[in-house]
């Protein structure tokens, strides 16, 4: 999955040119071409699709020349995650002549993963468990703080350790919504408890089969949807795409379904989700700063610093100041104290009000 509005990394993430697309986690590669190359010794690039919104087609198909240009499947709307997944799945279904036991393992575009090879073992044993059983399967990352930005899941067999398990599929036993500090703290201590990576695996008649039950309308959609693809109508399945509720696959199917297994993540995972993330995803100094490209910094502590003007015509520096997110632009340029990075959607909300081309 690589939509994205390009809000979250405002000044450098753009409409056309959201985060995905840009290099926050390393030094030579998008988070796109990171997630591409962290997949591709397990499934061959022919086989990866990226699912983006259509006016992100073209500048996805020039992101990465080693994914097929029929592969990047653009959405007719947007419909949150349920949508591009049931748009995603009759895809397949028609490329494949209606096999519903295709495995699809539906990953993400945006997030930092280490360890890859044990990445790519967690991501097998989910396959496999998908393959083998009538199971909607997850992906649970090991909590490391009382984060309150992320969901949570709930493992059925409270007694294991889960971090000294072998990989496999456990049952979940509930999902929890973003808690507050006190509950986050709780889930933290309890060892029973996974946040919610948004990565799925399951075979296609299973999802079919599991919205019948949970969600009969997105499944009566979902076929027409496929009966048109299967028709050669695309506008027809594009109109049927339209009638979806725009809702996340969480609140739509898994949080409804009885027949969920969710594999630990041994691998250290995080959602880069906003500016801050990089103080967790890149190395700081001594004064626990990150900055990336050229900046003076005086006096300078726990602070974000990335100067992305170019060339040697812009000249960045911080004097005394802690605890801020700097970012320059060749066009644009956002200071931010580090508790309010998430607000940075609302300040391109006010630009977009006012008509802005930085947007």
């Amino acid at each position: 999955m690589a939509g994205g509005s390009g809000e979250r990394f405002w000044p450098l993430s753009r409409a056309l040119r959201p985060k995905q697309m840009l290099r926050l986690t390393s030094e030579t590669e998008t988070l796109l071409q990171e997630s591409v190359s962290r997949i591709a010794p397990l499934i061959p690039v022919e086989r990866i699709l990226i699912a983006t919104s259509s006016e992100l087609v073209p500048a996805i198909r020039g992101a990465d020349d080693r994914i097929l240009p029929e592969n990047v499947i653009g959405e007719p709307c947007r419909r949150n995650t349920t949508g591009c997944l049931v748009w995603v799945a009759a895809q397949l279904l028609a490329r494949h002549g209606d096999d519903q036991e295709v495995v699809m393992a539906v990953l993400t575009a945006d997030h930092l993963i280490g360890e890859q090879d044990v990445f790519r073992d967690c991501v097998r044993v989910a396959m496999e468990a998908a393959e083998q059983s009538d199971s909607l399967v997850t992906m649970g990352a090991m909590p490391t703080r009382a984060e309150t930005g992320y969901g949570y899941i709930e493992v059925e067999d409270s007694t294991l350790d889960l971090r000294k398990e072998p990989i496999r599929a456990h049952r979940v036993a509930g999902f929890r919504e973003k808690p507050n500090v006190t509950l986050a703290e709780e889930f933290l201590s309890s060892g029973e408890f996974l946040w919610n990576c948004g990565m799925f695996f399951w075979r296609i008649s299973v999802l079919e089969q599991e919205l019948k039950l949970a969600r009969p309308e997105i499944a009566e959609v979902f076929r027409r949807i496929v009966d048109n693809l299967r028709a050669n109508n695309e506008d027809a399945a594009a109109r049927a795409f339209a009638e979806l509720e725009s809702i996340s696959i969480d609140y739509a199917l898994l949080e409804r379904s009885n027949r969920v297994l969710v594999v630990p993540a041994a691998f250290s995972w995080d959602d880069v989700g906003a500016w801050d993330s990089l103080g967790r995803t890149r190395e700081p100094d001594r004064h626990e700063n990150v900055v990336v490209g050229d900046a003076v910094l005086l006096d300078v502590h726990n602070s974000i610093v990335y100067n992305d003007a170019g060339g040697d015509d812009t000249a960045v520096a911080l004097l005394g100041v802690s605890d801020l997110v700097v970012v320059v632009a060749q066009d644009a340029v956002l200071v931010a104290h580090k508790s309010r990075v998430q607000d940075v959607r609302r300040a391109v909300q006010e630009l977009k009000a006012r008509k802005a081309k930085q947007v």
